[in-house]
């Protein structure tokens, strides 16, 4: 297993991969959108995927950590917004390797933290997140506006 930074030359692998995460949270499949949308990203360098492929090159996962900073601590953050693991290849520390990768980037990009969201009902996540060091945060509410 080889857990890399993704760039322009992953973009097929991404896609498909991003697609399935999309339709594993009931959205129609669109291979397109989905290329469209990670070829931005990567173009415009808003985002940092990782990507981890198998021994024969096939992309068998992928996160995607954005931007985002600590007005109190005056430092980065990183979301991580996306991770996904090819229903093939779960069980297998493709998810832990990712998880990893992120954290390396922190550290090189010297961020004070990534953060993160899960569903409530994820209980393998939250217990995956756990066992790697994350802290359910409940001192917050956090809200959302959905802008129209």
């Amino acid at each position: 297993m080889n857990t890399r930074q993704a760039n322009l030359n992953d973009l097929s692998q991404l896609s498909e991969l991003f697609d399935l995460y999309r339709q594993f949270y009931q959205q129609p499949t669109n291979i397109e959108a989905s290329r469209k949308f990670v070829a931005q990203r990567l173009e415009n360098e808003d985002s940092v995927f990782f990507i981890t492929l198998d021994n024969s090159g096939k992309g068998t996962g992928f996160t995607q950590l954005y931007p985002s900073f600590s007005s109190v601590a005056m430092r980065n953050v990183w979301i991580l917004n996306d991770l996904y693991v090819h229903e093939s290849f779960r069980k297998q520390g493709v998810a832990t390797s990712l998880i990893g990768a992120a954290r390396e980037h922190a550290i090189e990009t010297k961020a004070l933290s990534i953060k993160l969201a899960t569903a409530k009902n994820n209980f393998n996540a939250q217990a995956l997140y756990e066992k790697l060091g994350f802290k359910k945060m409940t001192e917050f509410d956090y809200y959302t506006l959905v802008a129209k």
